[in-house]
């Protein structure tokens, strides 16, 4: 499959490794990876905010620059359903066949064990995008309990949000703080070495609040732990 990598501007700014883990695991699986490099943010911010106007041209440029392809993936179930749900809204058709990582590895692949090899303990917080827009529901389970050697931990108050939502932990930092304090509870609770989710915001959000409690879990997107193997660990 000719597939596009949408890498996002989280990721393309503050984690490339999780579009280049993505690059690994997708070629690994047989698909012809490309990278777009006219393509720019997709507005999510913009529209959320209610700059609706502002965000028209970065979605129909999103529109031109990912025709045409078999399938565009997106490390991101935000920006996922921002693409999917909303464009339509400001009357931008979507590109077709654009996926969220563990949506096309199930879906469109096939694909649940992906060879991957993480010896760790992990637990996987589900981001609100990914859970209430996309309804991943049992994908990202389904391929991390497939990953040799990982030991998944069920996380208590998985569907509760983290607090951080974009712009609201900008708007209002201190219910945002309270909600991450929360998350970071539950995610301790498990006793797991590993935080996973299918978005870095999200990630950054948690992590950031982990790292001054000093609680010693990593946070790792769901990209880095299934292209992690025996040769290339993560």
């Amino acid at each position: 499959m000719r597939v596009a990598l949408f890498v996002t501007c989280v990721n393309d700014t503050l984690f490339p490794g999780t579009g280049r883990a993505t690059v690994r695991l997708l070629e690994r699986l047989g698909c012809r990876v490309e990278f777009p490099e006219a393509q720019t943010c997709c507005g999510q911010m913009h529209f959320n905010t209610g700059y609706r106007d502002d965000a028209l041209p970065l979605a129909r440029r999103v529109g031109e620059v990912f025709a045409g392809y078999d399938a565009v993936v997106m490390p991101s179930g935000s920006c996922a359903a921002m693409v999917r749900e909303w464009y339509p809204t400001l009357g931008v058709e979507p590109p077709s066949g654009v996926y969220e990582l563990a949506e096309f590895l199930v879906d469109v692949l096939k694909v649940e064990d992906v060879g991957a090899y993480f010896p760790h303990t992990v637990t996987y917080h589900p981001t609100c995008h990914s859970l209430r827009s996309l309804r991943l529901g049992e994908r990202p389970y389904k391929l991390l309990s497939a990953v040799r050697g990982l030991t998944l931990k069920p996380l208590g108050g998985s569907d509760e949000c983290c607090g951080f939502g974009g712009t609201f932990s900008l708007k209002n930092p201190a219910v945002s703080a309270a909600m991450g304090t929360d998350k970071v509870r539950n995610v301790l609770d498990t006793g797991a070495e590993v935080l996973c989710a299918a978005d870095n915001s999200c990630l950054m959000h948690i992590g950031g609040t982990m790292r001054r409690e000093r609680a010693g879990v990593r946070v790792m997107h769901l990209a880095q732990i299934l292209a992690s193997t025996e040769e290339n660990p993560a």
